[in-house]
């Protein structure tokens, strides 16, 4: 209580918008320029030096006919002020600068292990100037509540006050090693999945390829369960040989290049989810967003929703 009266007593002895308006018109000599350089009308600067001179008791301004000159008074006070508010635009900047110069990037595992990782060496080689923190969840990114500056999230692109960018289509398929696709003379028909040992058979991405395979009543409960929490881990045990997962082809072209995994079908699923680059809406003209914004735009393969 006593720590909340000092404060509002403090705020009565230094009204800051008369110290602001006293320091540019101690500056430029006039109250005339003061008001064009703060926005205010002549008659608003006179009177928040009236205010000021109340408050401290004290003259400031001689007022002579289209000329001011400081008192003694004004004299002395107007370095002091003007230093004053010197430190605090420093700080000011110092601060943004900082801000300005860390990106915080929050992305699903997978998106971030598959994709991210393989380029955020170039996006900093491009802008040495912009540090970059990755921060992973599957829990979509309350950005009131953390420092993310942007995210990578999978949805369908609406969420109020955001901006978002589509990145790429969310598909996805079936895919499993070799050697495990061997055990039963290879993978010829989406029904040959059924006869293999199905990673995280409550994935609702399962019906809805079996859907597009023309197989809308496969039943997969009652199959052992096995939950990893993101695509990255279903996509390396499917490539231990531990079952078929299904997986965004887009991410694993490289394991298919190397025989570590094979896509059985060109068949494709898709449930209405995609992923987008969003942002508060009032952080877009920001320096850091605008430079990583343009950056995954034209290194995505694709940019169209």
């Amino acid at each position: 209580m006593h720590q909340e009266n000092s404060s509002m007593k403090m705020s009565k002895q230094f009204p800051l918008n008369s110290l602001r308006v006293f320091e540019s018109a101690a500056r430029l000599m006039s109250f005339t320029r003061a008001g064009e350089e703060l926005g205010l009308t002549q008659t608003a600067v006179s009177y928040q030096i009236k205010l000021l001179e109340e408050t401290i008791d004290e003259q400031l301004f001689l007022r002579r006919p289209r000329q001011v000159s400081l008192t003694e008074a004004g004299e002395r006070l107007a370095p002091k002020i003007t230093e004053a508010f010197a430190i605090m635009t420093e700080a000011m900047t110092n601060l943004r600068d900082v801000s300005e110069g860390t990106l915080v990037i929050h992305s699903t595992a997978t998106f971030a292990s598959q994709w991210l990782a393989r380029h955020l060496g170039t996006f900093q080689l491009e802008n040495p100037g912009i540090a970059v923190r990755l921060e992973t969840s599957q829990e979509m990114v309350d950005f009131s509540r953390t420092q993310a500056d942007i995210a990578i999230r999978s949805g369908k692109g609406e969420w109020p006050g955001l901006r978002t960018h589509f990145l790429m289509h969310n598909h996805f398929t079936p895919m499993l090693s070799p050697a495990l696709a061997a055990t039963i003379g290879g993978v010829k028909t989406p029904e040959d999945i059924l006869k293999l040992r199905i990673i995280d058979p409550g994935d609702p991405w399962w019906p809805c390829w079996f859907a597009a395979a023309g197989l809308p009543d496969v039943d997969l409960a009652g199959r052992p369960v096995s939950r990893f929490g993101a695509q990255a881990f279903e996509a390396s045990a499917a490539i231990a040989g531990q079952g078929v997962a299904i997986l965004q082809p887009e991410f694993y072209t490289a394991d298919i290049a190397l025989g570590r995994l094979i896509q059985p079908f060109d068949i494709l699923g898709h449930d209405g989810s995609d992923y987008w680059l969003a942002y508060p809406e009032p952080r877009r003209n920001s320096r850091k967003i605008r430079a990583f914004r343009e950056f995954l735009l034209k290194t995505m393969p694709a940019t169209e929703g």
